[in-house]
This record gives structure tokens, C-alpha cells and sequence, in this order.
């Protein structure tokens, strides 16, 4: 299978963005992508390719062309998955004297791995009825730590001072995706990096269509603080960015390496810039578009009553009230980029 600059490894919901951005670059960047089934995307035939983390079988990833920029979209867990997909591709395609010393891998990976102070939310949770257990459960544990809160005396404890999480802060090593992604970073046999994003949206994803998920009682709106998300349309922008400044930086042979300086080993931060209160955005949602004579939204209610029970004056909430706020102002200094798609609740899915 003839050889392409970028392969990409499930072409789902990003390919959609990154795709048509690479159709716009023909002259930059050939790729290749793939589908579990094979279906075309925007238009453009795929691979079939299913990774299966239980099976040794080297054959479906040595069916892959040889590419020297792999893209992951999926999420790798635990040890040996990213061992086990990198390791194979390099030994079942052999390099054939090209400048360019090993593969060059990009996770796409999550920002919950920061989450430290919280619970991260877990994949493939299934069950409606187990769901709704689960935040039946929440609330009234909730509820119950309210009450024993109210009945203490004051702490005298001092309150632990608000700063923002970067790229650099503590995240949880624990993790599964982590430890998959630290697994890739540090391999002797490829070069990776990881770009850890924040919510996704554009296209198919409208974070409106996520109220009734996310802010289904009072209860759970009390605690729902801050969000902070990322447009499909900058998620291309900066895979097609990396590569294609990386590319450049290899053909003028230049001393500063940007692969080697910013790429190999990293992992990189992807927000649009905002930090979202949930309480602002669901009160900026109150009627659907077409209703605004319509009555609002219960959840927008609930956000006024939650604002005189928190005694919260005005709307958003400040970062040091949300408790939660990334800065990913590095990762665009870094390689020359600015978000054309921030500000979730104006912009256009």
C-alpha cells in the first residue's frame, strides 16, 4: 500500500473537521484514514480497521500504509494497548532509509486527566436505570453532606488558594487513559505526543443538546461549576498545524527541531481560551431558538433560585467560585495558532 504523510486512525467526528481542512491543503499533506467498516468520510474512502487490545494478531495493523504522522482518535487505557499498536506498526513496517528516524504518533486525549480534585467520569457507563440510581444516590449523599456542613461549627481551616491548571500541573497518573498516553510519550520505539482536549463540539455536537444529561435537578446544578470546551474546526486547525510546521522545520533543516523541542514526549493542553460557567450558559439557553416569547427553561429557574440560595449576585460565576480553570495559552503561543471557534452559546455549532 503506497505510503502517505498522515494516517488517521478512526475517522470519526474529528475527521470530519480535519479531512475537509486536508482536501483544502492537497499540495501540503497526503493521508490516508480509517473506519471500523470502511464507510467513506466527507466524501473520501477509508481503510477498514478495527483495533482490538485483546488480539496479538499483528495482521490488521500490518495492513495499515506506512505513514510517517499517525493520528489516534480513539482512547487507549491501561498498560500495553499503546505498546502493543506502536510497537507493531514499527515492526511491521520496516523504515526504508528515510530522514526521519522513527514514527511519529498523536494521541488524542483528554483534559479530565487534571482532574484531580474531582471525580472523572468514567466510558461506556450503560443503563438508564443504573444511571438513574447513580444521581439519585449522588443527591442524597449530597444533600446529607449539606445538612452535617450546616450543623458544624465554622472551620477555621484556610481556604486553599484558587490557581489555574496548566499543561504542567499534577495530573492523575492513575488514570487509564493516562498511563496509556504516558505509555506512548515515553516509548523507545516511536516518538508521541498527546493533545489532551477539553469538551468537543461543532457539527453534530450542540452542548445544548446536553442540558437534559447534565442538568437534570437542582440538586445536580449546585454543583456543576465550570466547563471548558474546543471546536472540532481548532482541533484541525492544530493537528494540521503540528504536522505541517514539524514538516517544514525537517525540509530547512532548521537547529530549533520543532518536533524534537515541542512535539516528542508532550503533552499538550486544547481550550479555546474560556472558561464556561454551566449556570451562565443554561440560563443564556432559557429558550430554544424560534421561542423567545416562550416561557423558560426549567433549568433556568432553577439557576435563579440557586443564585439567592449561593447568595451569587451576577452571572458567570468567578473562577475562584468555580474552583476549576485551564490555561492553554501555551500550547497556541507555542505553535503560532489563535482559536477561530471560541465562545460556546454565540458561535454556530
Amino acid at each position: 500500500m503506497e505510503g502517505v504523510d498522515l494516517l488517521i486512525l478512526g475517522a470519526g467526528w474529528t475527521a470530519t473537521f480535519l479531512i475537509p481542512l486536508l482536501q483544502q491543503h492537497s499540495d501540503s499533506l497526503t493521508f490516508a484514514a480509517t473506519t471500523t467498516t470502511g464507510r467513506p468520510v466527507c466524501g473520501v474512502d477509508t481503510i477498514p480497521f478495527r483495533f482490538d487490545p485483546e488480539s496479538k494478531d499483528p495482521g490488521p495493523i500490518a495492513n495499515l500504509p506506512r505513514a510517517r504522522y499517525i493520528l489516534i482518535t480513539f482512547p487507549l487505557t491501561g498498560e500495553g494497548q499503546s505498546k502493543w499498536l506502536t510497537e507493531t506498526y514499527e515492526a511491521t513496517h520496516p523504515r526504508r532509509g528515510e530522514k526521519q528516524k522513527k514514527y511519529r504518533f498523536i494521541q488524542l486525549g483528554s483534559t479530565g486527566v487534571w482532574q484531580v480534585d474531582g471525580r472523572r467520569k468514567r466510558h461506556g457507563d450503560k443503563g438508564r436505570e443504573a444511571e438513574r440510581e447513580a444521581r439519585a444516590k449522588a443527591e442524597a449523599e449530597e444533600a446529607a453532606a449539606a445538612q452535617q456542613e450546616q450543623q458544624q461549627p465554622p472551620s477555621t481551616e484556610t481556604k486553599k488558594p484558587f490557581h489555574f491548571t496548566t499543561r504542567h500541573s499534577p495530573y492523575l497518573t492513575t488514570d487509564p487513559r493516562a498511563i496509556a498516553e504516558d505509555e506512548l510519550r515515553f516509548s523507545s520505539v516511536v516518538d508521541g505526543m498527546v493533545l489532551s482536549l477539553s469538551g468537543l463540539w461543532g457539527g453534530s455536537r450542540d452542548p445544548r443538546n446536553w442540558v437534559s444529561r447534565v442538568a437534570y435537578s437542582k440538586e445536580a446544578m449546585r454543583h456543576k461549576t465550570s466547563l471548558h470546551m474546543i471546536h472540532g474546526v481548532d482541533i484541525a486547525r492544530a493537528v494540521y498545524k503540528i504536522i505541517t510546521a514539524c514538516e517544514e522545520d525537517d525540509k530547512e533543516g532548521s537547529e530549533e527541531k520543532k518536533w524534537e523541542e515541542h512535539g516528542k514526549g508532550q503533552r499538550w493542553m486544547l481550550t479555546d481560551g474560556f472558561v464556561y460557567d454551566w449556570w451562565a450558559l443554561l440560563m443564556g439557553w432559557a429558550t430554544t431558538e424560534g421561542q423567545e416569547d416562550g416561557e423558560p427553561s426549567e433549568q433556568a429557574r432553577w439557576v435563579m433560585e440557586l443564585m439567592e440560595e449561593e447568595g451569587v449576585q451576577a452571572l458567570p460565576r468567578s473562577m475562584e467560585l468555580m474552583g476549576r480553570a485551564y490555561d492553554s495559552r501555551e500550547f497556541w503561543r507555542t505553535w503560532g495558532l489563535v482559536p477561530v471557534k471560541a465562545r460556546v452559546g454565540v458561535n454556530a455549532p
